[in-house]
């Protein structure tokens, strides 16, 4: 990485531009977040010329444990950072364990601006490197101001939460996509009839984000085994179930992006790795549901 020198090159200009007024204010406690010694040693330098308090991690493993032991009013995290983790994973805990605390995040790459504004939602500010110091130190102290002005963020969301409050907008999105791309819309069927097992699956996968269990494991879904007889009855074939499983995914992280905002970033990975799994589960069970109802597999009762 290269070293972003306008961060720790002007020293002597902001020591001799500190007023009486910084001298004599409260110091706003910092946590600095940065692999890269040289830049933390000279930005904590910096900041504390200008009055700041400045505690600093070298990974994400030392911004956690701060995080959780400590209390700070501002995140400074760079974004991009080796290891287990990011500067996403920083700023979610601080969202989680401190709201009010400021969060800005420092990119390298300022093409990735304006799409990394799009999905780090929960960051108040992302910067491009490098940033002066008297620029950097007046953005600090604005937000700061801000705070005590602004209504608080909405707290962070589960998936399940954001599922189980919107699965209409997920059915209705799921039935525009399949209306598109589906050959299953060959066989004529009202939308109750098209529709009629996804709340129950929707519920099914509620349950298993909220009571998780090791990925992989497989267990009865009552809502994909009746869906897989009744499918089979009204006409379709294993390729239209496939294609409404994907759509059904698809569907479902439409509804995840539509509320980055509120989404916990802290469990989102793991909670999209559920409802992949899941969502795989139910439809194996549904295609073994439709081939017992056409005969091609004995069921568990026949001679």
């Amino acid at each position: 990485m290269r070293i972003p020198e306008a961060l720790y090159l002007h020293l002597p200009e902001v020591h001799t531009n500190l007023t009486a007024t910084n001298q004599n204010t409260e110091r706003p406690k910092i946590l600095l977040v940065d692999d890269n010694e040289q830049i933390r040693t000279s930005l904590s330098a910096a900041l504390g010329l200008n009055r700041f308090q400045v505690t600093t991690a070298a990974n994400v493993g030392e911004a956690l444990h701060l995080i959780d032991t400590a209390s700070f009013d501002v995140l400074i995290s760079d974004l991009h950072m080796p290891g287990a983790g990011d500067g996403l994973t920083v700023v979610s805990a601080m969202r989680h364990t401190n709201p009010a605390a400021i969060t800005l995040v420092f990119t390298g790459f300022p093409a990735m601006k304006e799409a990394m504004q799009a999905i780090l939602l929960q960051a108040d500010e992302i910067l491009v490197k490098p940033m002066l110091i008297p620029e950097l130190s007046a953005l600090i102290r604005l937000k700061l101001v801000e705070r005590h002005k602004r209504s608080p963020k909405m707290n962070a969301e589960r998936v399940a939460s954001i599922l189980e409050r919107d699965s209409r907008v997920t059915i209705a999105h799921w039935l525009a996509r399949v209306d598109r791309e589906s050959a299953s819309t060959d066989i004529t069927l009202t939308d109750e009839e098209r529709t009629g097992h996804l709340p129950k699956l929707l519920a099914e996968l509620v349950e298993r984000l909220r009571t998780p269990r090791e990925l992989g494991t497989r267990h009865t879904s009552k809502g994909a085994a009746l869906h897989g007889s009744v499918r089979q009855h009204q006409g379709y074939t294993v390729s239209m179930l496939v294609s409404e499983s994907r759509i059904l995914q698809v569907s479902i992280f439409e509804t995840l992006q539509n509320n980055l905002s509120t989404v916990d970033f802290s469990s989102l990975l793991l909670d999209v790795m559920t409802v992949a799994d899941e969502v795989d589960s139910q439809l194996e069970q549904t295609i073994s549901s439709f081939m017992k109802a056409a005969g091609a597999i004995p069921t568990e009762n026949a001679a």
